[in-house]
């Protein structure tokens, strides 16, 4: 773990750096481009050559697909708890999505036109699941039971299968659940590649949704234009603000959770007690020994994890706002005074009471959220982006002599004189 003062000297040399944009790396951008080439070329051939390359699965062109016998095996396979599980977030989801859910309206302008929008859900989009260390099946319902809130007809989901070409039951179950209507057994930047551009046995998707690793994350950016996407959601991050009134083994937990996802997961402390922060310290050495993934948590201690002590909580806001984490765990006797202050984050948990851990599996909102630096410019996962808007317009003969004159001129300056000419012919006739 990284653990620094505001008095040590290479402290402000380190909160510089946490001003992040999110740029991809040269290396993963270039193979990112190689892999979109090679699907857009070869189709279901480059599929199964690439998942035999980095998941190790031999699949047929036909077996890219998950089979029904595979749904009903999965149905038949989970538990009455895991049953219930997916219910209660699924309840949540659909209560929280349907409160963004954008209505149509309708009015009328200056010159008595009428103009409104009318907002329908995306015909066919794609999700993606990332598999790799554990089947994230929070992950289906926070992507997928948000399209099927919008009514979003057809729900094609992309997750990478094991070594033996299969797919989590639980996680095929709680993609059925949240309308799922078709599943890939591909992951990656392929994955990304196949739901944009198509291939022989997969139709183009309108719009991708899901978190990923760089690859994925990287492939959505080079799509744009081919396909809209949510947004660049990455691996998981954390940063928690507390001054001395938090508790230290509350703080430890959410901190050793998000490490739990491992890979690229970044992990932050930032406060403005010394003492708070000794204490946590303490605290994660004392919680880490019973936890199952530990060899993979304390990769991310090492590499991704990383405390602060501020002079003041004022400067703990300035660090939050330029770092734009995905979470932000808030923790202050003057709440009030500072959430009105943190602007980029992705998601915002108020209080010692509030684990993230809830957020990502029960509490309603998506998990799925910016990561590295691009809260900045994104939002989290909302269900209206799972609609499309197109805009209204209807003019009678009385709004059509009010707007005459404004148009004229526009058509003047622009030099489309047809444009002027369009409008005008309406009343001569």
């Amino acid at each position: 773990m990284k653990i620094l003062s505001h008095v040590d000297p290479g402290y402000t040399a380190f909160v510089s750096r946490l001003k992040r944009r999110a740029l991809p790396e040269v290396g993963v951008r270039d193979l990112v481009a190689e892999i979109i080439a090679q699907v857009g070329a070869k189709g279901d051939e480059a599929l199964v050559t690439f998942t035999k390359r980095f998941d190790g699965a031999e699949l047929s062109p036909k077996a890219l697909f998950v089979s029904e016998e595979e749904f009903v095996a999965a149905r038949k396979s989970v538990s009455l708890a895991t049953r219930k599980a997916v219910a209660c977030s699924l309840k949540n989801i659909h209560a929280f999505a349907k409160r963004g859910l954008r209505q149509n309206w309708c009015g009328k302008n200056a010159e008595g036109a009428m103009v409104g929008e009318r907002f329908t859900p995306f015909d066919r989009v794609g999700v993606y699941v990332p598999g790799g260390k554990a089947p994230l099946v929070s992950t289906a319902l926070m992507t997928a039971g948000f399209a099927q809130a919008a009514r979003v007809p057809e729900i094609i989901a992309a997750t990478p299968c094991g070594a033996d070409g299969t797919v989590n039951p639980a996680l095929l179950y709680a993609l059925l659940a949240a309308g799922v209507t078709e599943v890939i057994k591909v992951g990656g930047a392929q994955a990304i590649a196949a739901l944009a551009l198509g291939t022989q046995s997969i139709r183009p998707v309108d719009r991708i949704f899901g978190p990923g690793n760089r690859f994925v994350v990287e492939a959505k950016r080079q799509l744009v234009g081919a396909v809209s996407i949510d947004l660049l959601p990455g691996p998981s991050e954390i940063l928690i603000l507390s001054d001395k009134s938090g508790n230290p083994d509350f703080i430890a937990a959410d901190m050793l959770a998000q490490a739990e996802h491992g890979g690229d997961s970044v992990v932050g402390l930032v406060t403005d007690s010394k003492a708070l922060l000794g204490r946590v310290v303490k605290s994660i050495d004392q919680q880490l020994p019973a936890l199952a993934r530990g060899k993979i948590i304390r990769a991310v201690l090492k590499t991704g994890t990383f405390l602060l002590h501020v002079k003041s909580f004022e400067e703990a806001v300035v660090i939050a706002n330029a770092f734009c984490p995905e979470h932000v765990s808030l923790i202050t006797a003057e709440e009030k005074r500072w959430l009105p202050r943190i602007r980029t984050a992705g998601a915002i948990y108020l209080g010692a009471d509030s684990p993230v851990a809830v957020g990502d599996f029960l509490a309603g909102p998506s998990h799925t959220l910016p990561t590295g630096g691009a809260g900045r410019s994104f939002s989290g996962l909302r269900a209206d982006q799972f609609q499309r808007r197109t805009s209204i317009v209807r003019l009678d003969k009385k709004s059509v002599r009010a707007s005459l004159a404004v148009v004229e001129e526009f058509a003047r300056l622009e030099g489309l004189d047809a444009h002027g000419r369009s409008t005008a012919i309406r009343l001569e006739q």
